[in-house]
């Protein structure tokens, strides 16, 4: 038999990485933080089908490394970036104890956000909409790599902001894991799948 194999995600799409401070139950816990029934364990690709083609599903990861050499939880799902869903990283790293991170892009509209809380206190959130060019959130100062990602150290109405879909997965890099980077990696178990109700 065939040991499943990972499937990146990242292209219009929102996911959440949650560092999972070694707990065996990381991903259950974060679909019990979200509200969300456990539909139970799926294989790779077909979890990130039900996340990317439905809106009601969120796929979520085993325990990942990543950065700072640190185990991560990512939970994807087009229902994160649905206009009702509210996606609250500060209640969710305070529930869970833990750094929570938000991620979305999407290129037709060029919507792209980052949000980051640990121990429930939001550290950096940063929102831009790229039809308008209007950035729709600004919280913290940006980090090393936000400034590679090309934003300023401070935001005025002079300063111009152009990020696209590979600077979200830069920062997504940085900060947990750029999910693109997953596809054809052997999977260290299934996925869990998360139904809105």
């Amino acid at each position: 038999m065939d040991k499943d194999v990972m499937v990146g995600f990242g292209g219009k799409q929102a996911w959440l990485a949650v560092r999972a401070d070694g707990r065996d139950d990381a991903a259950a816990s974060v679909i019990t933080a979200l509200g969300l029934r456990d539909l139970g364990e799926v294989p790779w690709r077909d979890g990130i089908d039900l996340a990317h083609l439905t809106d009601d599903r969120v796929a979520v990861t085993p325990p990942l490394p990543g950065a700072r050499d640190q185990l991560w939880v990512l939970a994807t799902g087009r229902w994160l970036m649905r206009p009702g869903t509210p996606v609250d990283v500060i209640g969710l790293s305070a529930g869970l104890g833990t750094e929570v991170q938000f991620f979305a892009t999407h290129r037709v509209t060029e919507l792209h956000r980052w949000q980051r809380a640990a121990e429930g206190e939001l550290v950096r959130a940063f929102g831009y909409v790229g039809q308008t060019g209007e950035v729709t959130s600004w919280h913290g100062e940006p980090d090393p790599a936000e400034r590679d990602a090309g934003l300023p150290g401070v935001l005025n109405d002079e300063t111009t902001v152009l990020v696209g879909e590979k600077d979200v997965l830069a920062v997504a890099g940085a900060w947990s894991i750029d999910p693109t980077t997953l596809t054809g990696r052997p999977a260290p178990g299934p996925l869990r799948i998360g139904a809105a109700d």
